[in-house]
């Protein structure tokens, strides 16, 4: 007795701890959704995916999560039907009393693991986050976590039937050195145009990969009073003024600041190795991640900002890529090369595949579009995206604007002529307006 009296308060002390630790909630925020998108563009810039294939390492695991979140009974709509070939969920599992937000969460990871080479990162960060959440509360994170299995399962599928697998095996882009106004690979690494066959994965909204069909570029010419020529010595001559202001160039400024190439060839003796970067889409998704956290914008709202934005980007790609092999357009380094200055370069690496029209100029032209119609026109924001890659800060008074100083960074960095970037820029509001247009979020 004189035992039970001693222990009975520690015991009682032990079961409240006990009690208390298996209520504890689960706090999940909207920072939450930011880390693990975070930790997704850092495995894919560890991995080094073309801006193609980082546009689908975004999009699915965003699907997945905003349907967990939306599939009934919520504020926003479902993309069922909405998106091609994206069939109803079918799911067992009673939503009550389900944390959503973690299970989407959970979703996200699920998805995201498949597309990237590295999976192994995914898990581990997966696997901590899990060990969190189960020791706070290890009911609500099982119920998440098997709630979430169904969507992540049916977005896989989804995602398997989209064509992907099947451009694997294609064969590589051929190249004919007779016609000197197609494009070939450029210095240093002469690497192989890259994904050739990426106009027929399958899109999300638009009806094809040509639906947004732009202009042919000027008619290739090298006789001195063509528009061709002119647009040529017009990208020689602006980047050698750029070249004689020295490092304090505006113009050189904003080249680097959207350079945003995921694999710059760096030689050093006799050894060429990556410089590692973001790709275009990710800049674009790290400055959605900056909208949404100046709004405080909820875990709902974060959700539909990024999914919508990598929907926009992901179709703005296949656009683009379509465009780009079908003209197949020499780049200026090559002409120069050959033509004007054998010792020309441009202020920046001449990326890996043919030049009409611009990609960083259709993605961000669709991008600055479907985030103007979520957060507002006039939104100044201040983009640190590309601080991690040693560039400072710059400020827009919105997101056209910022559009606008991508695609021309192109032209300032000599990889791109005008028409490459002005038709790039109209083909890729078109493609932001349709998006709008054509998704019923709300």
């Amino acid at each position: 007795m004189i035992f039970l009296r001693k222990t009975f308060p520690i015991i009682c002390i032990l079961l409240l701890f006990s009690c208390k630790k298996e209520s504890e909630k689960i706090e999940i925020t909207a920072e939450d959704y930011h880390k693990v998108t975070d930790k997704l563009t850092s495995v894919m810039v560890h991995d080094i995916f073309s801006p193609p294939v980082a546009s689908r390492v975004y999009v699915y695991p965003n699907i997945a999560a905003y349907e967990v979140l939306n599939s009934k009974d919520s504020k926003y709509n479902s993309l069922v039907s909405q998106l091609n070939g994206l069939t109803a969920f079918t799911t067992e599992n009673n939503s009550n009393n389900v944390d959503k937000k973690l299970a989407a969460l959970i979703a996200y990871l699920d998805v995201a693991k498949e597309l990237v080479f590295s999976k192994e990162k995914i898990e581990l960060y997966r696997d901590s986050l899990f060990t969190v959440w189960k020791n706070r509360n290890e009911n609500a994170f099982l119920s998440a976590k098997e709630y979430s299995k169904p969507f992540s399962k049916h977005v896989k599928n989804w995602m398997n039937s989209d064509s992907y697998k099947e451009t694997r095996t294609m064969p590589d882009f051929n190249i004919s050195s007779d016609n000197p106004g197609i494009w070939e690979p450029t210095p240093p690494a002469y690497m192989k145009g890259i994904e050739p066959h990426w106009n027929k994965i399958r899109t999300f909204v638009l009806d094809s990969a040509a639906q947004f069909k732009p202009i042919p570029p000027p008619k290739f010419s090298m006789e001195k009073e063509s528009a061709f020529f002119k647009e040529l010595k017009y990208v020689y001559d602006l980047t050698n003024e750029i070249k004689e202001k020295g490092n304090d160039s505006e113009e050189l400024k904003i080249a680097q600041f959207w350079d945003c190439n995921p694999f710059v060839a760096v030689n050093k003796g006799h050894f060429m190795f990556a410089s590692k970067k973001i790709t275009p889409g990710a800049h674009w998704i790290g400055i959605c991640k900056i909208a949404a956290k100046k709004t405080d914008s909820d875990f709902e709202k974060t959700v539909f900002a990024y999914t919508k934005t990598s929907i926009a980007i992901f179709d703005a790609f296949i656009s683009c890529w379509d465009e780009k092999y079908r003209s197949n357009l020499v780049r200026p380094e090559t002409l120069i090369n050959k033509f004007m200055d054998d010792s020309w370069t441009p202020l920046l690496q001449t990326p890996p595949f043919p030049e009409y029209t611009s990609g960083h100029s259709v993605v961000s032209g669709a991008t600055a579009e479907v985030l103007t119609a979520i957060f507002g026109d006039n939104f100044y924001f201040e983009d640190t995206t590309e601080i991690p890659y040693g560039l400072p800060m710059r400020k827009f008074t919105s997101f056209r604007n910022a559009a606008k100083e991508a695609a021309i960074s192109r032209i300032y960095g000599g990889i791109h002529y005008n028409a490459a970037v002005n038709e790039g820029l109209t083909q890729g509001i078109q493609v932001g307006h349709f998006v709008n247009k054509s998704l019923n979020f709300k």
